[in-house]
């Protein structure tokens, strides 16, 4: 069902309850002829597309604007005092054309008539569908950011996965014991000197593994800890620049990208005395600039940059900045943001593909249970005011199942769309945890 065809139906619904409201509360149904009702009806469903046709454009006005999360009341209240001023001049033109084009009232007399008692009744309908319908958007938004911020913490959580994977590399690893492997029976205490800072190395990565964010001073340090074992594992066929301190110490970094970029150096290029790996890494303009000289080793296949989207893609998750890359004059270059937001640790506690599509099935199957008594509350409590109209007028038993059924259909929506539908698992969570204190 496409957005328009849905609108028509939700206006024409609204139109027909007020139609049978309006008749029960003021006219009581005095119908003359059938075709005095069909333009009643017809009137009624007029005031209902062109009040309600206003009033959602205003509010998709309202939300194509920036509000900041702090200020739902001040969106509250811009949306009410703006819905009642575009109603107040809906209801007047509308009350213009029902009565001078429609029922052949002059204009002077038109104006001369009017009062604000004629527009308590719509001022009170749009009151109420506003209470209703700002109910419904902000516990939707409150679910919607919801489910946002899981699939944040999963995408975040997958990278972070991810790019341990890449630091744990089974290659480096390898690698380096074989260098150990040999420095043990030539050179001891450079093995131990060896072990000592590989032993920091793979400290530093586990410690680092569910933060955001990190210091840069602290990432710095890494970086001239693990370029050192670089310098071991190569001697001389390795050159690197580091900064010693830091411009601000409250610049932060994503963890061990350093590692990553320079271990994406260490694979791509040939490392010789003659023909050594040049490394330097510098702050400018916001940026932290790794760069080194290019020389391809001829037998690497064609890259995958899994590391590069790696941190590109953590940047991503975290940031609106940018990592920038550059391969020019035979300098290869990578720009990582800088940035100033505090140190997060993240969520590791998260719920398995098959238990998230279960959720997810029982909650389209309450969405739908709530529309389908939604239509059918519209649909039958109009046809039992018309028979209570019918049968026995003096006594309006309507009254009862409209407020009964329409109280249970408030309850369904508060369940489905608020605070229902998770304090089950929100209790549990309370009581496990009184438990483990305990």
């Amino acid at each position: 069902m496409n957005k328009l065809l849905k609108n028509v139906l939700i206006l024409f619904g609204i139109g027909t309850i007020i139609f049978f409201v309006g008749n029960g509360i003021y006219e009581g149904f005095n119908f003359k002829t059938t075709n005095e009702l069909l333009t009643s009806f017809g009137l009624y469903q007029l005031y209902s597309f062109v009040i309600g046709t206003l009033n959602m454009s205003y509010f998709g006005y309202l939300e194509k604007q920036t509000w900041k999360a702090n200020e739902s009341i001040k969106r509250i209240i811009i949306g009410i005092i703006g819905s009642v001023v575009l109603t107040l001049i809906a209801l007047f033109f509308l009350n213009m054309f029902t009565n001078v084009i429609v029922f052949g009232q002059s204009y002077q007399t038109f104006m001369e008539s009017q009062e604000i008692g004629q527009y308590k009744f719509g001022i009170w309908i749009t009151l109420t569908m506003l209470v209703i319908f700002h109910f419904i958007y902000f516990y939707n938004k409150y679910q919607q950011n919801k489910v946002k911020e899981s699939q944040i913490v999963a995408k975040n959580q997958t990278a972070k996965f991810e790019s341990l994977k890449n630091q744990l590399d089974p290659h480096f690893l390898f690698n380096s014991l074989n260098v150990l492997t040999s420095l043990i029976g030539e050179n001891p205490k450079q093995a131990e000197k060896f072990t000592t800072k590989l032993s920091k190395v793979y400290r530093y990565v586990l410690e680092q593994k569910d933060k955001d964010l990190i210091p840069l001073e602290e990432e710095l340090k890494f970086a001239k800890s693990y370029m050192e074992l670089l310098k071991m594992r190569f001697e001389g066929g390795v050159h690197f620049s580091i900064p010693e301190t830091v411009s601000n110490p409250e610049l932060k970094i994503v963890p061990l990208s350093l590692q990553l970029l320079l271990e994406n150096a260490v694979k791509h290029n040939v490392i010789t005395s003659n023909n050594p790996l040049e490394i330097r890494i510098y702050e400018q303009h916001g940026f932290l600039i790794v760069e080194n000289n290019i020389n391809l080793k001829a037998s690497l296949g064609k890259s995958t940059k899994v590391g590069l989207k790696n941190i590109n893609q953590r940047y991503g998750l975290i940031s609106r900045e940018k990592v920038e890359i550059s391969s020019k004059n035979n300098i290869f270059k990578v720009k990582l943001p800088l940035l100033t937001q505090k140190i997060k640790t993240m969520r590791t506690d998260y719920i398995n593909d098959s238990a998230k599509y279960i959720r997810a099935k029982k909650r389209v199957d309450d969405i739908k249970a709530f529309y389908g008594n939604l239509i059918s509350y519209c649909v039958v409590i109009p046809f039992l005011i018309f028979i209570n109209y019918r049968t026995s007028w003096d006594h309006k038993w309507f009254y009862y199942p409209m407020f009964g059924w329409g109280l249970g259909v408030v309850i369904q929506a508060f369940t489905v769309f608020g605070y229902g539908s998770n304090w089950e698992d929100r209790k549990i969570r309370e009581i496990m945890e009184k438990d483990n204190n305990h």
